[in-house]
């Protein structure tokens, strides 16, 4: 939940609430739109876009309202999408295929022993109030993270190992860590300017919503917000990579995903993604507007509440008994038929779910072997359920200890039709075994995910190229301080094996053995049978090719163009009828191979760069 990405994300936070949801780093419906001559709340005033040149306005419809304008706080996709439009990272991923290239940082380089991290600081970036960003700023925001849990909320857990930052010049930055950790290129972290946000009080309640514009160094500038409605945005004509070329981008909230793709078809809207597969069929025979169909960055699955606890020792929530009991879990596992949820619900855009992080991350994708799988076998699922003593009564229903029938509550998203479709299936598989299903489909799914009153839920996280913190959300240092408090934890999962495992990985800088070792985490998740990864879902968008002439994916061969792990699609895109000349006369591909080749290539590090997530998800996610 960091793309960032991601979702939800980081360390447990004592003293903090969150008030965002884990399930949505992956949920909502994109879509960019011209206001050549409409009327809408966006742009009161029609325009007659064909008389004369008028302004180029990119909107971008989304299903997911922002959660927080605040990257201290923030973990939706939509939000952290955003923040990479307003904010520089000490690093960035290339479009083509995610290896780390210059950001804020223009090199960076660790000592002997790996302990101590230098970061040469790019002296042409400049904050939009026209102050230069330095080394200073970066300092001042690892810091807080540091010391302050409410700074800590949405990307705790990259400093989480930091023993001392300091910035000894402008351009110098140096991280001194307690043990080695492999993400030093990958640390998916916003710096914000530390004269607008040293004035900030408590950073647990701030969401940087209320003036505008909002001081950043990206290749947007944040100029208007109105909550679940829009976010506005323009070109900083002083970004260092070159300005984006539309005038102005406008991210809008849509509750409906057939709105969205109504107002494709009327030429309202240039872009549209989260499509269902009816969406695309139908938009694939019209004229001027193209389909993207390409392997996408989530996973899709069903987690279990397997107890929420916190790290104090305190359980809460009412989450089924039955599903504390591993056998269980399994036998859920054994009753879902995957190939049908892609042929009838996906149809066709997804592959069949096997491990946590899905194909398009080639390093990492686990795949259970033939002994361990748990395969669709509903005779073997009923045979597990009676080995845990979950034995049919004489109604055909299985019994919970206390005697009641087991009926197991689904939370699922109101506006996914996925999860609606999916549910069913679920009703009728676990029925033939006797279990009951009941579907909460809500617009929120926040309340009862924090408050653990649960018991199974739809889950999904937009994985970043180096997995780390969709890892780090599984461990037991991410469970909330007490249960008044929420931690970043995803589903409460708390499994020693598993957190000895992330330890080792993040501490290996060799790319094959950490690449081994998050196998090995993949493994143990799926033997538990906590997270039941169902789908690798397609990334399925459709844009208007009279309205956008060219748009960057990621990856370049075959990828997505909402929800990157970097601002690649919104700052490369080419207005229809333009030169598509970028603001320094280049071309936007040769900006981005003008980057690529300044990235400093470590020795001992190598690889691993090419390998980070939030969430981004991401999200985040």
């Amino acid at each position: 939940m960091n793309t960032q990405d991601q979702h939800d994300r980081g360390h447990p936070r004592p003293g903090t609430r969150r008030r965002l949801p884990r399930l949505v780093a992956v949920a909502g419906a994109a879509a960019l739109t011209l206001s050549a001559g409409l009327a809408t709340p966006l742009n009161p005033a029609p325009q007659q876009a064909q008389a004369k040149e008028s302004k180029k306005v990119l909107t971008v419809a989304v299903a997911q309202s922002v959660d927080s304008l605040s990257p201290f706080l923030a973990s939706r996709l939509v939000s952290t999408s955003i923040h990479r439009l307003m904010y520089e990272y000490l690093t960035n991923y290339d479009p083509a295929d995610n290896h780390a290239i210059p950001g804020l940082a223009t090199k960076w380089e660790p000592s002997a022993d790996k302990l101590t991290w230098t970061y040469t600081i790019r002296s042409n970036s400049k904050w939009s109030d026209g102050q230069q960003a330095t080394a200073e700023d970066a300092a001042w925001t690892f810091n807080k993270m540091m010391t302050d849990p409410g700074a800590a909320t949405a990307n705790g857990s990259f400093v989480g190992n930091f023993k001392k930052v300091t910035a000894p010049s402008a351009t110098k930055l140096v991280i001194e860590l307690k043990k080695p950790q492999a993400t030093m290129a990958a640390l998916d972290v916003p710096i914000v300017p530390k004269h607008v946000w040293e004035k900030v009080g408590d950073f647990s309640k701030f969401n940087n919503d209320k003036s505008f514009p909002i001081v950043g160094n990206g290749p947007f500038i944040l100029t208007d917000y109105k909550a679940d409605s829009y976010v506005r945005l323009k070109p900083n004509k002083t970004f260092w990579r070159g300005a984006p070329k539309f005038d102005e981008l406008v991210f809008k909230y849509y509750k409906d995903g057939d709105a969205a793709v109504a107002a494709l078809q009327k030429g309202e809207v240039s872009f549209v993604s989260n499509l269902t597969p009816a969406q695309s069929a139908a938009l694939k025979s019209q004229s001027d507007i193209k389909v993207n169909d390409a392997p996408g960055r989530r996973f899709y699955a069903l987690a279990t509440n397997p107890g929420a606890q916190a790290k104090n020792g305190k359980h809460f929530g009412d989450g089924a008994e039955s599903l504390l009991d591993q056998k269980v879990r399994q036998a859920l596992f054994m009753a879902i038929d995957r190939n049908t949820l892609i042929d009838k619900v996906f149809q066709g855009h997804a592959v069949e779910g096997e491990g946590y992080i899905p194909p398009r991350f080639s390093t990492y994708f686990w795949k259970p072997s033939a002994s361990q799988e748990l395969a669709y076998d509903p005779a073997k699922a009923a045979q597990l359920l009676d080995e845990a003593g979950y034995k049919k009564n004489g109604d055909g229903k299985r019994v919970e200890k206390n005697g009641k029938p087991i009926n197991y509550r689904v939370l699922c998203h109101a506006t996914d039709p996925n999860d609606k479709a999916v549910g069913q299936y679920l009703k009728e598989w676990f029925g033939k075994l006797g279990i009951g299903v009941t579907l909460n489909c809500l617009d929120n799914v926040t309340d009862p995910w924090l408050a653990g009153t649960y018991d199974l839920a739809f889950d999904g996280w937009s994985v970043n190229p180096d997995p780390d913190f969709v890892l780090s959300i599984h461990t037991c240092a991410a469970l909330p301080a007490t249960p008044k408090d929420t931690g970043a934890t995803d589903n409460f999962i708390c499994d020693k094996k598993y957190d000895d495992l992330y330890d080792q990985q993040l501490a290996e800088y060799d790319s094959a053995k950490r690449a081994d070792l998050v196998k090995q985490m993949e493994s143990r998740l799926y033997d538990t049978g906590y997270m039941n990864v169902m789908a690798y879902p397609n990334a399925v968008e459709a844009y208007r090719t009279d309205q956008i002439k060219s748009i960057e994916t990621m990856p370049k061969a075959a990828g997505n163009i909402y929800g990157q792990d970097g601002y690649w699609s919104w700052w490369s895109a080419v207005p229809a009828g333009s030169s598509g000349a970028s603001s320094d006369g280049s071309s936007s591909t040769g900006v981005i191979i003008g980057i690529v080749a300044g990235v400093v290539v470590l020795a001992g590090a190598g690889a691993f760069f090419a390998m980070r997530r939030r969430s981004t998800a991401e999200d985040r996610e």
